[in-house]
């Protein structure tokens, strides 16, 4: 193998390689502020909940709460908390700097990230002077600096555990960012299953290849990167080559699909079925992932198209793609 797992021919239904775990069977593991899922936390006694992660993804993945202030001690109601940034380092203090908790956030953000190692993803309280993973207002000898600021706690996490992926609930607002978000941390799951459950060479292979669009979709480099660490398989320590895979497997997943690499993947999809097709359903294919590409239809128009038709040609290959079904089916109307 060089470069990337190849495939020949389509191979039919019977042939179907090792199977991939289906998005239902997992329940992805999240790390997430305590006051988003109503619980009142926060500096007022209050929460801030959040009604997609309560009343949508709350169905499909396990929440591990929590709240950093809470963790060192200081209760709710409690007084107000900043970032500051007098002469030296970034800093997490009381208003009026009776109290500084920098270091009891940078022990407890070590500790968590080592008590925490089977998670798939953080969601974090915007704005927040411990858990803001960006925009977080610094101060100055009580006058606002920027909002530049990462939360202490936030920052820690980043630096120790770099390759999850982590989110604020305010970009979650947004439906890029958010099924972005859900897909990376699905991707991550398979991933886990895979590496928990003992893998053999042929295994990984099948998992590679049944990443392949979706990883075309997001990082086309990395791709081919991880396509020359699963050749190794069997040749390498099976530890060394899981941690080198999963770093450039969650790395490319990392990266937010653009339109036009949507659009490489679904021409990717398309040419090993057209041969089987007639004329007009050709041109009904090319012509939607047209529409998409000059954005007139949303993505899951061609999606659905495409696999419609690989079930109909009992494409096997491509209907065991996970860039197909990334997450649960139920899970994809309350992503927009």
């Amino acid at each position: 193998m060089s470069g990337g797992t190849t495939v020949g021919r389509p191979e039919r239904l019977r042939d179907r390689p090792t199977p991939i775990p289906r998005p239902e069977s997992l329940r992805p593991r999240i790390a997430v502020s305590s006051c988003l899922l109503g619980e009142p936390v926060r500096y007022n006694g209050g929460h801030s909940r959040n009604r997609f992660l309560t009343e949508s993804l709350s169905a499909y993945v396990d929440w591990v709460p929590v709240c950093p202030e809470m963790e060192i001690g200081l209760g709710a109601p409690r007084p107000t908390l900043r970032l500051t940034t007098d002469d030296g380092p970034v800093r997490i203090t009381t208003k009026d700097r009776s109290a500084d908790h920098t270091d009891a956030m940078v022990a407890l953000a070590e500790r968590r990230a080592a008590e925490l190692p089977e998670l798939e993803g953080w969601i974090l309280k915007s704005r927040s002077p411990s858990c803001g993973p960006r925009g977080v207002s610094r101060y100055r000898k009580d006058m606002p600096v920027d909002r530049r600021g990462v939360g202490v706690f936030a920052a820690e996490l980043a630096e120790r555990r770099p390759l999850l992926a982590i989110e604020e609930d305010g970009r979650l607002n947004d439906p890029v960012l958010r099924r972005h978000f859900v897909e990376r941390i699905f991707a991550h799951a398979r991933l886990r299953a895979l590496f928990e459950g003992g893998w053999t060479p042929g295994e990984l292979v099948a998992f590679h290849s049944a990443h392949k669009l979706q990883m075309l979709a997001h990082d086309p480099a990395r791709y081919r990167i991880a396509g020359r660490v699963v050749a190794q398989a069997g040749a390498r320590p099976p530890a060394e080559l899981e941690r080198e895979y999963a770093e450039v497997f969650s790395r490319a997943f990392a990266v937010r699909p653009r339109r036009g690499r949507h659009v490489n993947a679904l021409l990717h999809v398309y040419s090993p079925m057209a041969r089987h097709l007639d004329e007009i359903r050709r041109l009904d294919i090319t012509g939607v992932i047209d529409a998409y590409g000059r954005g007139e239809v949303d993505l899951d128009v061609p999606m659905t198209l495409l696999r419609h038709h690989a079930r109909g040609e009992e494409i096997a290959y491509l209907d065991a793609q996970t860039y197909f079904e990334p997450f649960p089916a139920e899970l994809a109307p309350l992503l927009r």
